[in-house]
């Protein structure tokens, strides 16, 4: 959950660099955190046509959904570390990618 949680106050980090506004923030949320509910797991992604269910992949609450794993099937470290590693990468990329749009949209 922590790292779902760094995960995810990095990707919003990142869309807030590249607003501008408050109001142009808002704009963005149905097209970046809407579609991560659909990606989750919550549908059978093997249910979503023209395999845009690979998607998923790329966002994170996919990779945070192995809380499932934990919590319903009672998995332990040894099924969830692919999960927890992609969070990892995940959380490591988008601080790499959030660091980089400071330094060129933002004067630091």
């Amino acid at each position: 959950m922590v790292l779902l949680s760094v995960s995810a106050v990095s990707f919003g980090a990142m869309i807030s660099t590249f607003a501008s506004a408050e109001l142009q923030e808002v704009q963005m949320i149905p097209f970046t955190i809407i579609p991560q509910v659909f990606f989750s797991g919550l549908i059978p992604l093997d249910l979503i046509p023209y395999h845009l269910g690979n998607l998923s992949y790329i966002m994170p609450i996919y990779y945070g959904a192995a809380i499932k794993g934990v919590m319903v099937y009672g998995d332990g470290f040894l099924e969830i570390w692919g999960y927890l590693l992609g969070l990892i990468v995940y959380a490591f990329l988008l601080y790499v990618l959030n660091t980089q749009a400071l330094r060129k949209f933002r004067k630091l």
